[in-house]
């Protein structure tokens, strides 16, 4: 049994591949690394990322995550896998705010982390889909991670061989662009 000061103060994260660990070991991940920085007296952390993972795929996923682990923050890391996909912006947009909104009225505390897409997908789709990040956040007034992937995303030596995916030697880079906002997520809250 948790007890109520562990449920109140868990953190869920809540992504697709690049939370998830995809092609390293899950401790070698920057979600498992960021545990490791956490005070585990005061703090408790479940990585609910799964690979491929998308905003419609996350919309179904988020409200049972919300009951079963009462959950007082919320790192959303969503959005990669339906660009990729070539998804509508608005729709892309709106899940967004769907998903901040489900987890804002569960009194959860919210971060969104933001990602870019490769530049095939061409300058207008990858701007608006890197500016919804931006958009969200300004709208419900939450912390947001600029650029998931800075420092690393064109440094191929720190990719796997997919070119989307970062290799284990990434993710304390990873955590770097991370840890700040996750500070600032969980000191405002106190």
């Amino acid at each position: 049994m948790i007890s109520t000061t562990l449920q109140a103060n868990t953190i869920l994260v809540f992504g697709d591949s690049l939370s998830a660990a995809y092609g390293i070991q899950p401790e070698e991940g920057w979600v498992a690394l960021m545990e490791r920085k956490l005070d585990t007296e005061r703090y408790t952390l479940i990585n609910a990322s799964v690979s491929g993972e998308t905003t419609d795929g996350g919309l179904t996923r988020l409200p049972a995550l919300l009951d079963r682990h009462n959950p007082r923050y919320l790192v959303l890391q969503l959005g990669a896998n339906d660009a990729l996909r070539g998804l509508p912006i608005q729709r892309i947009h709106q899940n967004l705010i769907e998903l901040v909104t489900l987890a804002q009225e569960a009194e959860v505390q919210v971060l969104i982390i933001g990602i870019r897409i490769p530049p095939n997908y061409g300058p207008q789709y990858t701007e608006s889909f890197f500016n919804l990040y931006a958009e969200v956040a300004d709208q419900f007034d939450i912390i947001r991670v600029p650029f998931l992937l800075e420092n690393v995303a064109l440094d191929w030596n720190l990719m796997q061989s997919d070119g989307l995916h970062p290799n284990a030697e990434a993710q304390p880079i990873i955590l770097d662009n991370v840890w700040p906002y996750v500070e600032s997520l969980l000191y405002k809250a106190e």
